[in-house]
């Protein structure tokens, strides 16, 4: 299903995007089923539009709240909060809506960007802390300045159950789950348990998984137990050169690491005269970092392109941030890649996206782009330096590659086609959304080791 993604990049016609931008996708998906009954509607186009059905089909359970809904539950925590300051935060594309036949709809995480962004709403919502505070992260900082690397051992439990309702006794169904994949920064990895029996893809997949499969009578999580060594080594770079290598990681993959004429100006803005490959990643890095504001965002497979997206709203999450990054550099010759997973503190565990970068002498070299923004807006230039060049051991890294089949491969639509961080799950006739099953990620040990 993956190699229908390149047909994204296709423009929709003119009449399913005035429908579709007015919020009546009702009448954007009737026309698209004319236009594919349409004998002269080209094949390609035909393709498009299907993805465009499946797009159409996401957007209201991404919008799930009217204005009035929206504000009533902000209004839960904030009893002051008004009507004109939420459209004022609309304004400010901080609380991002569309239209849905006639009626505004807000995005379902909004509040939660909300206060996750902007401290002083926080505060309004009883929420006295300080985001950007995390002794973790600068404990590490000045043990890898001091010891010049760090390691770290991990055990993981990851496991997926579907919801009753969306259960089917006796049906075939298939469930993959993230799980270490080989890279720099991970080691000694393997897999200690399987809940039922699972099929491991090879260790270096790009978006390496444990596949279970089968037909099941009784409604239980599958799950996987897992451990690793992340190993981190610290780099100050400043100056740099291009030895040449590596140059499968400066050409575009469409449909997202495209050229398009706004990467190509910003780019060449950036670029200058200069042709270091260090100061030419530490310009795309600050300008990702200090322009931009982290945000959650609607399904990646509803945002087009992604990078488009990202400078158009100057907003956007870990992968949102991670991939304009990456575009960037490619643009400018420099050798970039996708890295994803988890983000794993002793106690906790959430899904995070960064990128990789090249230059010699350092070699492959890290950049993560909301961490550092974050640190910027923290006024905490040391946090924010080290996220360009470096990165934590605090990950559970399960993919090495942006948009990449699954092994075996998955039949219908992904959740996310680009990225698998929780999980996917599908039967024989389609697949299941994100709103029909339950994951539930346990941290079992967690040490420095070195």
């Amino acid at each position: 299903m993956l190699e229908k993604m390149k047909y994204l990049g296709i423009a929709l016609p003119e009449i399913i995007r005035k429908y579709k931008d007015i919020g009546d996708l009702s009448k954007a998906d009737s026309i698209i089923d004319m236009m594919l009954d349409d004998d002269k509607v080209p094949e390609e186009m035909k393709e498009r539009l299907i993805l465009e059905k499946e797009i159409l089909r996401r957007y209201p359970e991404n919008y799930p709240y009217t204005e009035e809904e929206g504000l009533q539950m902000i209004r839960q925590e904030i009893p002051d909060f008004t009507m004109e300051e939420l459209q004022q935060w609309e304004d400010r594309r901080a609380a991002e809506f569309v239209y849905i036949n006639g009626e505004k709809r807000l995005y379902k995480r909004f509040f939660g960007t909300m206060k996750k962004v902007y401290p002083d709403l926080a505060k309004r919502a009883g929420i006295d802390k300080d985001f950007y505070a995390n002794p973790l992260l600068d404990e590490n900082i000045a043990c890898m300045k001091k010891n010049g690397h760090a390691v770290w051992h991990f055990r993981l439990r990851h496991q997926l159950r579907i919801k009753d309702e969306a259960f089917r006794p006796g049906e075939k169904i298939t469930v993959h789950l993230p799980v270490p994949t080989d890279a720099v920064n991970m080691k000694n990895i393997r897999i200690i348990s399987t809940e039922p029996e699972g099929y491991a893809s090879d260790l270096h997949s790009g978006q390496r998984t444990v596949c279970f499969s089968g037909a099941f009578q009784e409604n239980r999580p599958f799950a996987v137990e897992y451990e690793y060594d992340s190993e981190t080594v610290y780099n100050c770079p400043e100056k740099g050169f291009d030895d040449g290598n590596f140059r499968e990681f400066t050409r575009e993959e469409a449909p997202q690491i495209v050229f398009t004429p706004v990467i190509r100006l910003i780019g060449d803005r950036l670029r200058g005269t200069e042709t270091d490959p260090v100061v030419l990643a530490r310009r795309v890095y600050d300008f990702v970092t200090t322009k931009m504001v982290y945000s959650f965002v609607r399904q990646y497979l509803l945002l087009g392109i992604i990078p488009e997206y990202a400078i158009g709203e100057m907003k956007g999450d870990c992968g949102v941030q991670a991939l304009t990054f990456i575009t960037l550099c490619r643009y400018l010759g420099i050798p970039a890649r996708w890295q994803s997973g988890q983000f794993v503190e002793p106690s906790d565990i959430g899904n995070h996206d960064w990128a990789m970068f090249y230059a010699a002498p350092y070699g492959w070299m890290f950049a993560d782009c909301s961490f550092g923004g974050a640190a910027y807006r923290a006024g905490n230039t040391e946090r924010h330096n080290y996220y360009f060049g470096n990165l934590d051991p605090f990950r559970m890294a399960s993919c090495s590659e942006f948009m990449c089949e699954f092994d075996p491969p998955k039949k219908h639509y992904r959740i996310d086609p680009y990225d698998n961080q929780s999980g996917e799950a599908e039967y024989e006739d389609r697949g299941l959304d994100g709103s029909e099953f339950e994951t539930e990620r346990t941290v079992i040990d967690c040490k420095k080791t070195a």
